[in-house]
């Protein structure tokens, strides 16, 4: 991709946002996979919601935010949303798995 700064057009411009948005959700995919994976190692409800690790993954996600000039308060609403979603499908797994 061309880089932000030596773009010539609105085009080329939507075409690598598009283009990075594919990549990021297929990361999220890929992040899913892991998810469901981690159940494996879970036996409870509590063990899904692992209130430390949670707290843990906000707070890193913030300081990589900070990194690279993003709003660590944008990242924590977006990560708190996805493992949320995560939390609700681990759930469900481990329901399925005990039924």
């Amino acid at each position: 991709m061309t880089p932000p700064e030596e773009c010539t057009s609105i085009d080329e411009i939507r075409h690598a946002i598009d283009t990075l948005d594919r990549t990021i959700i297929a990361a999220l995919g890929q992040r899913f996979g892991y998810v469901k994976a981690i159940t494996r190692f879970k036996q409870t409800a509590e063990d899904v919601a692992a209130p430390a690790r949670y707290h843990q993954v906000l707070a890193t996600r913030r300081d990589w935010a900070e990194e690279v000039g993003l709003s660590p308060d944008v990242i924590e609403r977006m990560y708190r949303d996805l493992i949320a979603y995560f939390i609700d499908e681990e759930l469900k797994l481990l329901k399925d798995r005990e039924a």
